[in-house]
């Protein structure tokens, strides 16, 4: 999990909840934000088995419209949005030109001629200047574009785990079992006027909830009315990691190629910004590894037969599991072998490589 610190730091919608919460409050991104209330193993295993809600308002949204917003998203992202209907989403990149990335995010298809972009919070500054670089390629007769920056005014909650759709739908006015995975949806959430998403980020089954930033205190307390469990960043990055899922920062960066993820489907058969540098094959590799014993931290070196390879990108104990896991990126001759070794402190630790994810729901 990548905590970094800054002299002014911003508040979600929730930063109060989460002080009466007793939540202890770490630096993020620019923001205040929960690390863990009860601690991160309680709140990973309720997601896993239960339910679990997290504040995730301190990511951006970007709404995008017009004429031309879709010729606009197939120019700057890798995946196919004509492919997605009023009502979908998808997961999608922002490719720079020399074969990284400028954010992985996720797109919100509203309308026909209107989208909605969630960006990773770090970076909310960054891709606003990069998109609002790249819309004098497209501003072609009748094929306008409106871009409004609404992460000041939106509230963004995740509610994940097997129980999310039976403790949610008494106070919804929708038939949730009707809407399948990446659905998007207008419904009314006790009795207020809410976006939902068949979306999440652990590895299980949930709903993200947008809300105006006015109305997350009444969401938030009634959610936690239900029973479901507050859960912080730290649970987050646990879950997130077992289920395979890339954190920006450590996965992917400006400088990492992301077809050394093994998300090469998210890059769709069309023309886009930097695709000349993603055709480029990639020279590294991103593996998973099981340790027996002593958890391991990113930047830590993987090692084949004593040489340096390549480095953890992130790495816990996992709680569902119960052994130490992590990914690592490494030099693409090295990624088929079976065994490895990390440098934890000056001493080598045996690592076996696994395939990813490392866990997945039944």
């Amino acid at each position: 999990m990548d905590i970094a610190g800054t002299e002014e730091l911003r508040r979600t919608p929730l930063h109060a909840a989460h002080l009466r919460a007793g939540a202890r409050m770490v630096p993020f991104g620019g923001w205040d934000m929960p690390v863990q209330y009860q601690g991160v193993k309680a709140e990973h295993t309720a997601v896993r088995e239960q339910a679990g809600v997290f504040d995730v308002s301190h990511m951006g949204e970007f709404r995008v419209s017009g004429p031309g917003a879709l010729a606009f998203l197939q120019h700057v992202t890798t995946n196919d949005v004509g492919r997605l209907k009023p009502g979908r989403a998808h997961y999608n990149w922002l490719p720079n030109e020399t074969g990284g990335l400028v954010d992985d995010i996720y797109v919100y298809r509203v309308a026909d001629e209107e989208f909605l972009l969630v960006v990773n919070a770090s970076n909310i500054v960054k891709d606003w200047a990069h998109l609002q670089s790249q819309l004098p390629i497209q501003e072609l007769p009748g094929q306008g574009v409106s871009m409004i920056d609404e992460s000041g005014q939106t509230a963004l909650l995740a509610v994940q785990g097997p129980q999310a759709e039976a403790l949610l739908q008494p106070v919804t006015d929708i038939d949730l079992s009707a809407q399948k995975k990446n659905a998007y949806f207008q419904a009314n959430m006790f009795g207020l006027p809410v976006w939902l998403a068949r979306t999440g980020y652990t590895g299980e089954d949930g709903f993200e909830i947008f809300a105006a930033s006015g109305h997350a205190e009444t969401l938030w307390n009634g959610l936690l009315a239900l029973g479901i469990v507050p859960a912080g960043l730290g649970a987050r990055d646990t879950l997130r990691l077992e289920a395979g899922f890339p954190l920006y920062g450590h996965e992917f960066s400006d400088n990492i190629h992301p077809l050394s993820s093994g998300y090469g489907w998210v890059v769709k058969d069309k023309p886009h910004l930097g695709r000349a540098a993603l055709d480029a094959p990639s020279t590294r590799k991103l593996i998973g590894l099981r340790l027996e014993r002593v958890p391991v931290r990113e930047g830590y070196p993987v090692k084949l037969g004593g040489v340096v390879v390549g480095h953890v990108t992130s790495g816990t104990s996992s709680p569902t599991l119960g052994y130490p896991i992590a990914a690592a990126l490494v030099e693409a001759h090295a990624a088929h072998a079976e065994h490895f070794a990390v440098e934890v402190r000056g001493r080598d630790v045996d690592a076996a490589r696994v395939e990813m994810p490392f866990y997945r729901r039944l």
